[in-house]
């Protein structure tokens, strides 16, 4: 659907005369069917890689295509759905007109634009706030008219940078939901966050991004093989010879009362075997659980520690 052929991209300016290289060397696919999420530090390169896919910037070298087509011409012959950053609505439109107008921007024809504008404002819970202007409504209720301006087009290629950002925590769940619908065999679905828990809740895979360059993919819908390392946190009521023993590498993290918390990293096998042999030993295990998330253990290793 979405391809990246060896893009690099470098900003120049006068001041500073040193380019910037926002873009190193990336070659990248987004496919059809699958949610796509994109992390990375600040100034990893994220929103370069989104403008590059939306044709707002051409790339310095390589090329971006959009089932075939450059990114422009794909977007004018049958459009994107985008929420960017920043939601910038002006201000004194109202709720329903400013989706009405988007409407018309994206195409949806006259018959319709009234039941898709209806059926964004109730997917995003504006029913009550309908009437106000754009400058009336919270920071959170922003950014979900912007999302429910991109739910009006029925476009395959759906692209979100930060949607998240400001929404209370039952409206991240409730986008998780979102995504989960927009979901449909014709459609690739982007997502550039730096929440890597929403993600990893969200996508198929994520590309990691760091100093312009990809430094890996990681695929979230593999099964966890039982050579792969693991870091996982273990509560046990107060044993340390046994945890010692069984875990020889264990640290201890800390100690409340009768029970003392410990990192704990290996492969599946050697985690279960441990569990058991201190189960056997008598000792009460009150809490096992992963230090990091599979895909945050996957960031860590691909731009750093630091």
């Amino acid at each position: 659907m979405i391809e990246l052929q060896n893009v690099s991209k470098v900003y120049r300016s006068l001041v500073p005369p040193k380019p910037v290289r926002a873009v190193r060397r990336m070659t990248l696919t987004f496919e059809a069917g699958e949610v796509v999420g994109i992390a990375g530090p600040n100034g990893a390169g994220k929103s370069t890689l989104i403008n590059l896919m939306l044709g707002f910037l051409n790339p310095s070298a390589g090329s971006v295509t959009i089932d075939g087509q450059p990114p422009r011409r794909f977007v004018e012959r049958r459009g994107i759905a985008y929420v960017p950053e920043l939601v910038a609505i002006p201000p004194w439109w109202r709720v329903t007109g400013a989706l009405a107008r988007y409407a018309v921007l994206s195409g949806v024809p006259r018959s319709d634009r009234e039941e898709r504008v209806e059926k964004a404002i109730a997917a995003l819970g504006l029913e009550e706030h309908r009437g106000k202007r754009v400058k009336q409504l919270s920071k959170g209720n922003r950014q979900r008219l912007g999302i429910a301006q991109a739910l009006l087009s029925d476009a395959d290629v759906v692209v979100f940078d930060e949607p998240t950002h400001g929404l209370d925590p039952v409206w991240t769940d409730r986008f998780r939901h979102l995504v989960r619908d927009l979901r449909r065999p014709e459609r690739c679905v982007v997502i550039a966050s730096h929440n890597l828990h929403e993600l990893e809740r969200m996508s198929d895979r994520v590309a990691i991004l760091d100093h312009g360059k990809l430094t890996k993919v990681a695929d979230l819908q593999a099964h966890v093989t039982s050579e792969e390392l693991l870091h996982y946190v273990l509560d046990v009521e107060s044993d340390d010879v046994a945890v010692a023993d069984v875990f020889p590498a264990a640290q201890r993290i800390s100690e409340k009362d009768a029970s003392a918390t410990w990192a704990i990293d290996g492969d599946l096998d050697a985690l279960n075997a441990g569990l058991r042999a201190l189960l056997e030993r008598g000792a009460t295990v009150r809490g096992f659980s992963p230090r990091r998330s599979r895909l945050e253990s996957a960031f860590l290793e691909a731009v750093g520690e630091s």
